[in-house]
């Protein structure tokens, strides 16, 4: 899932070899699950079609969307023929629910410009802008 999430154009330019050789990504998923690393799957049918995740971390090995070393970074994806059927806000909800459960004081992401049904999902459930890096946004969900 990680993979259809850096893919969210659909226009395979990542695949999973290219993914998993940048450090850059790969810290996303690397010796997962970890302390304090939390995930929701969604499934259709009994087969899995989309996966959110939270992850801390450090502030030298920080995330695209990193705001502090106390705040989980999410990350979420789901297969194109998943989409549109409510499935992604319902996961993000349950993923939301257990950041905060977890005792963190928010949670942040980074989106890129262009993904505008991904910003709209994140505007919807309270997500604000936090800054800025690149062709990206990180938004900040507080509670």
């Amino acid at each position: 899932m990680l993979l259809a999430s850096m893919d969210w154009r659909d226009d395979g330019a990542m695949t999973r070899e290219r993914m998993l050789a940048t450090p850059e990504l790969a810290h996303y998923v690397a010796g997962w699950p970890r302390v304090g690393d939390v995930g929701e799957v969604a499934e259709l049918a009994g087969r899995p079609v989309g996966a959110a995740w939270a992850r801390l971390f450090a502030d030298d090995d920080r995330g695209y969307g990193f705001v502090a070393t106390d705040v989980p970074e999410l990350g979420m994806a789901l297969v194109p023929s998943a989409r549109g059927r409510g499935l992604g806000r319902r996961m993000l909800g349950e993923l939301v629910a257990a950041v905060r459960a977890s005792g963190a004081p928010a949670v942040s992401l980074s989106v890129e410009d262009g993904n505008d049904r991904a910003r709209a999902l994140y505007a919807s459930l309270g997500f604000v802008p936090a800054g800025r890096e690149g062709g990206s946004d990180v938004l900040l969900l507080r509670w």
